[in-house]
Formats: structure tokens, sequence, C-alpha cells
């Protein structure tokens, strides 16, 4: 199991940025990757980004392309998002998670992929 705890989430004015960030405790040496995915209100969660926990290579859902980059860091076990440009459809619940189980099949954007969830963090972007 690996735990998850997010963080960096707000209410930030269209146009603004933020950057999520994502702790991860337990049995973090047996990940494979690390998503986000967020969900807004009435809608499914959906793929936002991920990063393969070894090499580091990484994969965006093509409306965030550009405007969103995540990265890690392996010595904190932590994983970020970094927003910018936000637009009012940015405005969501962002989740971290962590994928343990093998074999994992890239580029990894399905949400039953991942075994391990966050509690979220709610992004709010005014227009």
């Amino acid at each position: 199991q690996v735990q998850l705890v997010e963080s960096g989430g707000g209410l930030v004015q269209a146009g603004g940025s933020l950057k999520l960030s994502c702790a991860a405790s337990g049995r973090t040496f047996s990940t494979n990757a690390m998503g986000w995915f967020r969900q807004a209100p009435g809608k499914e969660r959906e793929f936002v980004a991920r990063i393969k926990w070894s090499s580091g290579s990484t994969y965006y859902a093509d409306s965030v392309k550009g405007r969103f980059t995540i990265s890690r860091d392996n010595a904190k076990n932590a994983v970020y998002l970094q927003i910018v440009s936000l637009k009012p459809e940015d405005t969501a619940v962002y989740y971290c998670a962590a994928a343990t189980k093998s074999p994992f099949v890239w580029p990894g954007t399905q949400t039953h992929q991942y075994d391990n969830w966050g509690q979220g963090t709610q992004v709010t972007v005014s227009s």
C-alpha cells in the first residue's frame, strides 16, 4: 500500500498558476507510475498526467499539454503538478494516484490502473 496526501489547491483567478504536491509514503519502491487525475462536478474522473517513477518519463492528456507539468522528487517521495494559465474549466478536485500492480500497460491513463489514491485537493478557477 502507498499512502498519498495532496496539497496546494485553492481559489485562483483565470490566468493564474498553482503547484500541487503529492506526498507518498509506504511501499513506494513498488510504484510503476504516479498520476494526476481530476474530477469536476457531475463529470467522471479524468486523466491529467502521469510520470514513470523510475525514469521520469511523462505523458499528458491533450487538453492540458503545454500548461501542466508533472515532476517528481524520488528522494522526497513526492510528485508535483505545476499548472499555468489556469482556465475556469480546470476547476475540479485533483487526485494523486500511484500504480503498483504489474504488468502496467503504458501510457497509463486509465483510473483502474492505479490502485492507490489520495483524498484530493480542490482547485477552483474564477473567471
